[in-house]
């Protein structure tokens, strides 16, 4: 269950950052509300995952993975520029992801 509190974290972080761009420096209130309330939600369901798996792994899932997602975002939504070092930045951090999670961090 804790993986899955793991995930709903995330996701709910990338809500709260995608509202955050929609906010526009909080001049829109809907975003601007929906950023504190998918905030409030995500560190909710990141301290339910703490309780199981250790602060270093979780903190580096929920972190690289947000980054990840919000990057996409970014470029997909958002057209932000795909750049060559963008795109290399966000493989190490998908690696380094990768290898926190083959670790073992639970306990």
């Amino acid at each position: 269950m804790h993986w899955i509190y793991l995930i709903l974290a995330i996701l709910f972080e990338v809500a709260g950052t995608t509202c955050m761009k929609l906010s526009a420096g909080f001049s829109r209130l809907v975003p601007s509300v929906l950023m504190g309330v998918f905030y409030v939600v995500c560190f909710g369901f990141l301290t339910l995952t703490l309780k199981k798996v250790d602060v270093g792994v979780a903190y580096a899932l929920w972190s690289g993975t947000g980054t990840a997602l919000i990057a996409a975002i970014g470029i997909l939504w958002f057209r932000e520029p795909m750049t060559l070092l963008k795109v290399c930045g966000l493989l190490a951090i998908i690696g380094g992801v990768v290898a926190l999670n083959v670790s073992g961090g639970t306990h």
